[in-house]
């Protein structure tokens, strides 16, 4: 899990209004909120975006309100990782729940410039600013975690699951009596 682009900036305690404003809470779907990511905070953030872009931050990325739809904004905008100081517990688990892979570290974090170009090794926990010649050390993501990140997220992930064991059974989803899919 090896991520590269260009550094998109921002200070501490970025929440989740400024992520995704409220306003754009009745849809879920992923290219709508894309459309509006960092909007309150960042009103070019839509028009600079490109697929791989990394996010950067210092500390309490993601606080606020619990709403899944913030990261959700993110990946579907071309974000390919954010990097912070620190992470807000919730916006930690929504993130790699829908498969938005996120990284601590501070160093970098405070280190990195907009405009930076970043490479991410997730797997070895390594973060390395390509404009300014630095590596870092964070913590590499778990096996299990890479898997969640590498089938799309936790839904994808479970349903890949699923169906791996059903295979593995002989079985098909067809084959389960109507109310009793994924039971075994």
């Amino acid at each position: 899990m090896i991520f590269e682009g260009k550094v998109h900036k921002y200070g501490r305690d970025v929440d989740t209004d400024v992520i995704i404003p409220a306003r754009y809470l009745t849809t879920s779907d992923p290219a709508e909120l894309a459309s509006h990511a960092m909007e309150d905070i960042d009103a070019e953030f839509v028009k600079r975006v490109e697929p791989g872009d990394i996010i950067v931050a210092d500390d309490n990325f993601g606080c606020g309100s619990s709403r899944e739809h913030a990261p959700v904004a993110l990946k579907a905008s071309g974000v390919s990782v954010v990097v912070a100081a620190s992470f807000a517990r919730i916006f930690y688990r929504n993130a790699i729940n829908v498969g938005l892979p996120i990284v601590v570290c501070p160093e970098a974090a405070r280190e990195a410039l907009g405009g930076d170009l970043l490479k991410v090794d997730a797997v070895a926990g390594v973060i390395e600013n390509v404009t300014r010649g630095t590596r870092f050390e964070a913590e590499p993501f778990p096996p299990f975690m890479q898997q969640l990140i590498e089938r799309g997220g936790l839904l994808p992930y479970v349903r890949a699951r699923l169906e791996e064991e059903q295979a593995a059974a002989g079985k098909t989803a067809a084959d389960a009596p109507a109310g009793t899919e994924g039971d075994s």
